[in-house]
């Protein structure tokens, strides 16, 4: 096939659009029939790729309705890499601009959780932190030290239960969620992120944790908005998980 002058993206994306000026097949003749069927398939395979990348989301509006807005997805946010996994950084946004959706007010969170799901699962790899790096120092010396993450660690807060919803549309036996504002920590031991519910205070821990803070100052970050907060849970999630990589004592820092 040759193009002449046509916006060629834009015909492939609207179903509606003219056939692209001087677009013909390989005897030379209109290549309407031909073209047709591409943007059949381009539209097919892109909305594939979005129910794929956002079960949860596809199984809370259904498989029909996510087919209806995966198609005005792709035309308003079109793919901006040749990866399909790379398809639908947008979602979130997307969803919550739809009037329609505007009583489903969690459902943005749900996209961004998956997509830190998928942002997980895609990070690179590294070495994990020996746990007795922690077991062998004083406490003097554990509060002053540093730790640093995977790269695969993602951490997430909403004002919605968004680990509820997401485990009530994974497990069978999951309870059904209560309103409440929950916190999200993704950590991947081996190949398959896993979201954990933190308890009030861990994510402000690990918040501060994480822009360099020590683990004293970032305790105390910690109570300040939840002062029942003990980061002992919250670290043994972090270990479990091979989330930490490094461990720096106070002397060691720059």
């Amino acid at each position: 096939m040759t193009a002449g002058t046509g916006n060629f993206a834009n015909a492939v994306l609207h179903p509606d659009a003219a056939l692209p000026a001087g677009l013909t097949d390989g005897n030379g003749q209109p290549a309407g029939r031909r073209f047709n069927v591409l943007r059949n398939n381009v539209a097919s395979s892109l909305g594939e790729a979005l129910r794929t990348g956002f079960p949860v989301i596809t199984k809370l509006l259904g498989t029909e309705n996510m087919k209806a807005i995966a198609a005005m997805y792709l035309r308003a946010h079109p793919p901006r890499s040749p990866v399909l996994s790379a398809f639908g950084t947008d979602l979130p946004e997307f969803l919550a601009g739809l009037p329609q959706l505007s009583h489903l007010g969690y459902l943005p969170d749900i996209a961004r959780l998956e997509l830190a799901l998928r942002a997980s699962y895609h990070a690179a790899d590294a070495p994990a932190l020996d746990p007795s790096r922690l077991t062998e120092l004083s406490p003097q010396d554990l509060t002053e030290a540093t730790l640093s993450f995977t790269p695969s660690l993602r951490l997430m807060r909403s004002r919605w239960p968004i680990h509820a919803i997401w485990l009530r549309n994974t497990q069978d036996d999951a309870p059904k969620p209560e309103a409440a504002p929950q916190d999200v920590l993704i950590t991947r031991r081996e190949f398959d992120p896993t979201p954990h519910l933190l308890p009030p205070g861990g994510a402000d821990w690990i918040a501060a944790v994480s822009n360099g803070k020590s683990l004293g100052d970032a305790l105390d970050i910690a109570k300040a908005a939840a002062p029942d907060f003990d980061p002992a849970s919250t670290l043994a999630i972090l270990l479990r998980g091979n989330a930490l990589t490094s461990l720096t004592l106070k002397d060691q820092r720059p």
